[in-house]
C-alpha cells in the first residue's frame, strides 16, 4: 500500500532517504538495492542536471564530498562525472567491498538507471524524486525530469506492479512547474525547520497533496501533523534515523518515514503490527 492510498489506521511506509545512506555509499545502486533488501517499501533521491542535461542521482551542488573529483554538477558533463569514484570516501580502508574489488559500487547513479532497476523489480516501490533549487539550470530540470517519467510511463499515476513516484522540493514554483507539465504526478512539498517559525495552518499550495516535514520540526511542534491531516493532505518526515522518532511518527500518523536506516526503521514499524 502506498502513501497515496493509506487509511488513518494504516501504518507509515519506510522510505530509504538517498538508499541505506547509513551503510553504504548514498545516491548509489548498491544503496537502494540494500534499502530494498532491507524492506524499505520506498526509495528517495536527489536529481540534478548534469552540463549536457542528464539527470543524475547527487545531493550536492558540488561533487567534492562524495566522490573524488571536484567541481558543481551543473557544469560538469555526464560523461567526466561517471569517471569519478563515487564509493571511496565512505569505503574504509581494507574494506573488501571497495571499489578496486567491485567497480559498481563507485558508479554514478543516473535516475534512468535506477527508474530501470526499480521497473525491473515489478514493485510498487514508493519512488521520491527531489529536485534540487536554485540552479542555473532553472526550470529545465523539471521539464527534464518530466521527460524522463514520461519515457518509462510513470507520469500518469500509480499503476499495479510499477513505482509509485512522487515529485519532491522545498520549491513551491518547482513543484507548480511539475503540476503544469504532469498533472497527474502527486507532489510533496517539503518543509524544513528554520526559525523564526512561520505558522502552519496545514494548507498547501494549489496542486500539492503531501507535506514532507523536518523531523525536528515535527519534534517541536508535534500539532502541526494533525493540522495537515485534518485539511486531508498527507505528512512524510524526514531523516527518521532514531528509532524513539520513529514511534513518534507511528503515534502521529505519518504516512511516511523518509530515513537513512531503513532496516531499524522497518523494524520498529513492524515490532508495533
Amino acid at each position: 500500500m502506498t502513501a497515496a492510498h493509506r487509511t488513518s489506521t494504516a501504518r507509515p511506509v519506510v522510505v530509504a532517504h538517498r538508499g541505506a545512506s547509513a551503510d553504504r555509499p548514498e545516491h548509489t545502486l548498491h544503496a537502494y538495492e540494500q534499502a530494498l533488501d532491507d524492506g524499505a517499501e520506498g526509495v528517495e533521491c536527489d536529481v540534478r542536471l548534469t552540463a549536457d542535461h542528464h539527470l543524475v542521482c547527487v545531493h550536492d551542488r558540488r561533487v567534492d564530498r562524495t566522490s573524488n573529483g571536484t567541481g558543481r554538477v551543473s557544469t560538469l558533463e555526464l560523461a567526466r562525472l561517471e569517471e569519478l569514484d563515487w564509493a571511496s570516501w565512505k569505503t574504509p580502508d581494507g574494506d573488501a567491498e571497495s571499489p578496486d574489488a567491485d567497480p559498481e559500487r563507485g558508479r554514478l547513479l543516473t535516475l534512468r538507471r535506477l527508474l530501470d532497476t526499480l521497473c525491473e523489480t515489478r514493485r510498487e516501490v514508493v519512488t521520491l524524486i527531489e529536485t534540487k533549487h536554485p540552479t542555473r539550470h532553472g526550470d529545465d530540470v523539471e521539464k527534464t525530469l518530466v521527460q524522463v517519467l514520461r519515457s518509462f510511463d510513470l507520469d500518469d499515476g500509480d499503476r499495479p506492479g510499477r513505482p509509485h513516484v512522487r515529485v519532491m522540493s522545498f520549491s513551491s514554483r518547482a513543484l507548480q512547474r511539475v503540476h503544469r507539465l504532469s498533472p497527474e504526478v502527486p507532489l510533496v512539498h517539503l518543509v524544513a525547520d528554520r526559525l523564526p517559525a512561520k505558522p502552519i495552518d496545514g494548507s498547501l499550495p494549489a496542486g500539492v497533496g503531501t507535506v514532507g516535514l523536518d523531523v525536528r520540526l515535527v519534534r517541536r511542534r508535534p500539532h502541526v501533523v494533525q493540522r495537515f491531516l485534518d485539511r486531508g493532505n498527507d505528512v512524510f518526515v524526514w531523516t527518521v534515523d532514531d528509532p524513539e522518532d520513529v514511534d513518534l511518527c507511528l503515534r502521529l500518523g505519518v504516512g511516511a518515514v523518509i530515513t537513512n536506516r531503513p532496516a531499524m526503521a522497518v523494524d520498529r514499524v513492524r515490532a508495533t503490527e
